[in-house]
């Protein structure tokens, strides 16, 4: 069996700071101030659903809560000696004791649910398992003597297993005392609703252009200028999905996907060849999965723009905009490459599900797309 403390850690970003390394949040202040104003007034609920795309800042703002709600005094609720201000932000120091023992994984007052080891120990499981929510048992026993607080970040919610769900459930329904579960989820609605009704919720946003790079930024991850606005467009504003991007080459890929389709009705075959070499062999999968993705935003744009006549409200690419209305002038042009692009996107999924070359699966995509022209 392997070394579990060897496999990557399942709620990291690759090529990003783990949410509870990451200094400052951007963009979410509404959230904040709403769990904030929950907290002075006496409303702390038991349980909070964190909410949103996946890469906004979601694990970033459990942890956050759950460094404040370790770190902050009593009296801060109970006001032992006159009502002080109330806080204005969740931001504890790096240098404090609490700060310090989460960044190292060894604070007691919190539990870190997400998944575990499979059954064999090699890799990562595909969901959490019940087992792993088991384990809160010891850890309510163990960090009840000292009568503090204690916080449980589950991360994510979307991945417990349905045994698991109901155990996390029968928890929201019994809390116990002195206890606040931040479950984090990208898609809620596939939640128990028993769940969700439990919970209350803190939705966040996408970030704008200048959130995203100042938050690249934090993570030492500069964006040329000239860039920030298409990768905060591709990325819908998910700082996740910018990394993504950046670690891919994205915006390259997109840039390629556009000028073949907008060389239409006479394809760039050579430049449709060279792209489909770079997704060649099992090395290459992830840039495989990425240009099926973002050939299902550019389809979409395509076919949003001839619909609406609404060009998108930044480029993507330079000349995006002439080459959507080029590709897409009028609804009925809008029409065909709405159900061209469904039809090209189940092909080339079944396709990779059963191990078509990668080269001739994007080949055969882009051939299938141009039938929309």
């Amino acid at each position: 069996m392997s070394d579990p403390d060897a496999l990557p850690e399942p709620d990291r970003i690759s090529g990003a700071p783990h949410p509870r390394e990451t200094v400052r949040l951007f963009g979410q202040g509404k959230a904040e101030a709403d769990f904030l104003n929950a907290f002075s007034t006496g409303r702390l609920h038991h349980g909070w659903l964190i909410t949103g795309p996946r890469g906004v800042g979601k694990a970033t703002l459990a942890w956050h809560i759950a460094r404040f709600l370790l770190a902050t005094p009593e009296a801060q609720e109970d006001g032992l000696f006159g009502a002080p201000p109330p806080p204005e932000t969740l931001h504890i120091d790096a240098e404090h004791p609490v700060s310090r023992r989460m960044l190292a994984l060894s604070e007691p007052g919190l539990f870190l649910l997400r998944r575990g080891p499979n059954d064999k120990g090699d890799k990562l499981a595909t969901d959490i398992r019940v087992g792993e929510v088991r384990r809160l048992a010891n850890f309510f026993a163990l960090s009840s003597a000292d009568g503090g607080r204690r916080v449980v970040i589950v991360d994510a919610a979307d991945e417990l297993n349905t045994q698991a769900a109901n155990a996390i459930l029968k928890m929201l329904e019994e809390p116990p005392a002195r206890t606040t579960l931040l479950l984090i989820s990208h898609q809620p609605a596939r939640l128990l609703p028993t769940i969700r009704s439990r919970c209350r919720e803190l939705r966040l946003a996408p970030l704008g252009q200048d959130q995203m790079t100042q938050a690249l930024a934090q993570a030492e991850i500069p964006v040329p200028p000239q860039d920030a606005a298409a990768l905060t467009e591709l990325a819908s504003g998910s700082v996740g999905a910018a990394i993504r991007l950046l670690n891919l080459d994205g915006l390259n890929i997109y840039r390629d996907l556009l000028a073949i389709l907008g060389s239409l009705p006479n394809m760039d075959r050579p430049r449709l060849l060279a792209l489909s070499d770079t997704c060649a062999g099992k090395a290459r999968e992830e840039r495989l999965d990425l240009l099926l993705t973002l050939t299902d935003q550019l389809t979409a744009r395509i076919a949003r723009t001839g619909a609406t006549g609404v060009p998108p409200r930044a480029e993507a690419a330079p000349g995006e905009l002439k080459a959507l209305q080029h590709l897409a002038p009028d609804a009925a042009a809008a029409r065909r490459w709405a159900q061209s692009a469904q039809d090209a996107s189940d092909r080339a999924r079944h396709a990779r599900r059963v191990n078509v070359d990668p080269a001739a699966l994007v080949t055969d995509l882009f051939l299938q797309l141009s039938r929309a022209y």
